[in-house]
Order: C-alpha cells, then structure tokens, then sequence
C-alpha cells in the first residue's frame, strides 16, 4: 500500500538539497510512503497517486523524532524524591538503587506493560524511534532480562550494567565492574546494540569506565556514554577516544571537551529534561554548535531524574534555555538523534528514508518552541502506518 500525505504547509526534509535552509524547507509539498519508505517526495503540485491520501490540510510535517537516551525498563516512581529535590535537596544520583530494588521485584509482565506504556506515550508526541538502556537490575539475571523487554520495542537497546554500584557490592567497586565486564557482558551483549557506563563522581570513574566499555567493544557492542552531568570529568574525553557514537549530558565541559568533541563523530547528546528537574545548569548549546560540534536533543525519559517523554517539551527548553535556534533545536531532536544513533535511515524525509512522519497541528515547526505545553500533534505515521 501506498499513502500519499499531501497539501502539507510546510514540509521539514532536513535534506539542504532538496529545500531551503538547513531544515529542507519545502512549501506546499507531498509526500508519498510506500512499503514503509518514503517513495516521493516535492511540490505538491506534482505528485503522484496513491492508494490512500491523507490531507495534512496545510498543516507543517517534519520527519518523526529521534529519541536517542532513555531508560523505560523499571518499576515504580520517585516523586517524592522529585518534591525533596525541588524542596532544596540536591540532585544524587544514588537515588537509582531505589528504582532498582522495585524494578527486581517486579515482574516480568509489570516491566513489560510500563515500557508499552511509555513507548505509545512518545509515539503519541512524535517520537517514532527511541532507544532504550538497561541499569535499574544490576544483576545478571535482570540486566538480560531488562534488555530482553527492551528488544520487544525497539532495535536501540543499550546495555547499562554500569549505571550505579549496586547495595550488595558495598565499596567494592572494582568486584562490581569485573562482573559487569565478564559474566554480565556475555550475558547481555547478544541482546543489545550499544554499551554504556555512567561516568560520574559517586557511580565509575575513568579506569572503570574504560574497562567496561572495552569489554563491550570487544563483546562486538558500540560505546556511547553518560559523560559530564554532575561536574567536569573525563567522560567527554573517553568518549571521544573510544570512538563513541555519542556522549550524553555534557553540562560540564572545558574547552578541551568542546574542541574534543567538535573534531569527532561523536555527538553530544543534550537532555534539557534533567536539567529542568534537578535544577543544574543548562549545557551550553550554544557554544557546542558554534565550535562545531553535532548536537542531538533527548528526553532521558526516567524515573528519577526527568520523568518525561515529551521531545517538544525538550525543543521548546532547548530554545529557551540553552540558547539553540528553533531550527537547530528541531534539526538536533530528529537528525542529530539519527546520528546519535548512527542511523540514515530516520530523521529526514527523503526518498529512502523510513516513512516517519509527524504533522503538526499548527503552520510551521517554530511552533514546537513557540507554543510550549500546547498539544500540536495532529498525526503520527511510523513506517507509513498511521498510529
């Protein structure tokens, strides 16, 4: 079947060559998803037929997002932790082990039907992609069991067996991470893509990050890392040099980090979502973009710190608070989160593209930052069906 989704207002391509200005622009186009893939793609005045034609009704499109960090195999909540924290408790990332000790004792169903839940929520909002971590088992046994669930929804599943130093291990860090390295990695990486260490003050420092991630490397996994959120250290710098696909936080940077991460394929993964709900400063977007560096936008949907799964939301901050165009904000949450997860085939609509498709109930993307908090989801195709 094919479907053609014309009088579209304004069409976001994210293909320079093919529309104005970085974004693609494309005004009063159509385009045509057949198998899946986007088959056409031009003025509307041209288009070709289809078996079923949905009338954007002048309405802006722009390719579905890309949510490239999120956690959404756990148990539970915290809002209480949320209310301390916004009553002046500072954000520990310790908080974690609350969430792992539910997410154990729930079953396999319960973790099952909270990721279905969270999954269709974003789908709902635009994200049509989004990739998904381990890191509340801490166990053999529930790390692969957690990226088992995670597979059933998505191809972007993250092992995370390095999130926090479980209760059992006490201060024996460096026993925690020959496990994860070892037996868990063997467990765990044939259900996953990705390998992932928090490296931060209180969770695994350099040495221990690099031993994990190695592991990983080696175990046929591609690095990508939770790297300067609470403070500067060296996770930007080890992300570049392992070649990670991205390096997720970067709240802290020198400027070695920011000319580190301009001269590499590594994308810095900005999560406005945490910042908002802990209270720390913003990244600084800006300053990333200027020097060159690729930058991707992501909700870090969690329990702890930023229980949201709303992209527009993390657009609309991304303007607001960290200094991005509204342009670059939405270029960062859907093509820049494709190269976050090092995928050509999402984040753009062009011929080939998978048909991902967001319309916008509102003339033009500017509206994402410009009306925050509003519904402006009209419909939502992921691989051309309708959902």
């Amino acid at each position: 079947m094919s479907t053609l989704i014309s009088n579209i207002g304004e069409l976001v391509t994210n293909e320079p060559g093919i529309g104005e200005g970085p974004l693609g622009l494309l005004h009063d186009a159509a385009l045509v998803v057949e198998g899946g893939r986007v088959a056409w793609v031009g003025p509307g005045s041209g288009a070709p037929a289809a078996d079923e034609v949905f009338d954007a009704g002048g309405r802006a499109v722009l390719p579905g997002f890309v949510d490239s960090h999120a956690h959404l195999v756990f148990a539970g909540e915290r809002a209480e932790e949320f209310a301390a924290r916004m009553s002046g408790q500072p954000y520990k990332a310790g908080g974690i082990r609350t969430t792992v000790a539910r997410t154990r004792a729930a079953s396999d169903e319960e973790l099952r039907a909270n990721v279905r839940r969270l999954v269709d929520e974003m789908a709902r909002q635009g994200t049509t992609t989004v990739e998904c971590k381990s890191g509340y088992g801490l166990t053999v046994e529930h790390e692969q069991r957690a990226l088992q669930i995670a597979g059933e929804f998505t191809d972007e599943v993250t092992f995370l067996g390095a999130h926090v130093v479980p209760s059992e291990y006490g201060d024996d860090t460096p026993g925690y991470v020959r496990l994860v390295s070892g037996e868990m990695m063997a467990a765990c990486a044939p259900h996953a893509r990705w390998v992932d260490v928090f490296c931060e003050r209180g969770a695994f420092d350099a040495d221990q990050t690099r031993e994990v991630l190695e592991a990983g490397i080696k175990a046929g996994l591609t690095p990508r890392l939770h790297a300067n959120q609470l403070g500067h250290g060296p996770g930007v710098q080890l992300a570049v040099e392992l070649g990670a696909a991205a390096a997720d936080h970067c709240t802290f940077l020198s400027d070695e980090d920011v000319s580190a991460l301009a001269d590499s394929e590594t994308v810095a993964t900005l999560l406005p979502g945490v910042e908002f709900s802990t209270r720390q400063p913003y990244p600084d977007a800006r300053r990333l973009i200027d020097a060159g560096a690729t930058v991707a936008l992501a909700t870090d949907c969690n329990p702890g710190s930023c229980y949201s799964s709303s992209m527009a939301f993390c657009i609309a901050v991304g303007v607001r608070d960290m200094h991005l165009t509204p342009a670059e904000a939405v270029w960062s949450a859907t093509a820049g989160g494709a190269k976050a997860l090092r995928r050509i085939d999402v984040g753009h609509l062009n011929v080939g593209a998978r048909g991902d498709v967001l319309v916008l109930d509102a003339p033009s993307y500017i509206h994402l930052a410009y009306r925050p908090g509003v519904p402006q989801v009209a419909a939502v195709f992921k691989a051309g069906r309708q959902v």
